[in-house]
């Protein structure tokens, strides 16, 4: 499966449900501007510019309420299989804590910044999960020193969920 998204206007993003009504497209607001996220069989975007994803790895259905938290992590081209089988290796049962709603781990088809989408219900979930021993054991690494494989630091961008018609 593929996944696309692009940043933008509230207002132009919005007119895209129009032109486009047999896609389901996913809002976002947050980081100051406005997201659009769609997955698709087809490998090509609507978007004139935006990022190209392929789903890795899934679990969950992406809703059209709740909070979304992306982690961008730049990895070389030597270390995507190395990343890559790390995800799958990755017991964290991240889809039996409380208000868990979907993951996503995005390859790019251009460059080299992996996104690992997760969205909860609330922020607040979000929170609980971060702050749990499950999160802490499948994170207890990441405070030492940066894996070979990252090309830069990783950062995070979230956003909430919302409705083109409210």
């Amino acid at each position: 499966m593929n996944a696309f998204m692009t940043k933008g206007t509230f207002d132009f993003l919005k007119k895209l449900k129009d032109k486009h009504p047999d896609l389901e497209l996913f809002y976002m607001n947050g980081e100051g501007s406005t997201l659009v996220y769609y997955e698709s069989d087809k490998k090509k975007s609507i978007f004139a510019s935006g990022r190209d994803f392929e789903a890795i790895l899934q679990k969950g259905q992406i809703k059209k309420k709740g909070y979304v938290v992306m982690n961008n992590i730049p990895v070389t081209e030597e270390g995507t299989a190395v990343f890559e089988e790390n995800f799958r290796n990755r017991q964290q049962h991240v889809d039996s804590f409380a208000g868990f709603q979907a993951f996503r781990l995005l390859r790019p088809q251009k460059g080299n910044q992996y996104v690992v989408l997760t969205q909860w219900a609330s922020k607040e979930d979000f929170e609980d999960w971060k702050n749990s021993d499950q999160f802490k054991n499948a994170h207890k690494d990441g405070n030492v020193k940066q894996p070979a494989y990252f090309a830069d630091r990783p950062f995070v961008t979230s956003y909430r969920m919302i409705d083109p018609d409210e």
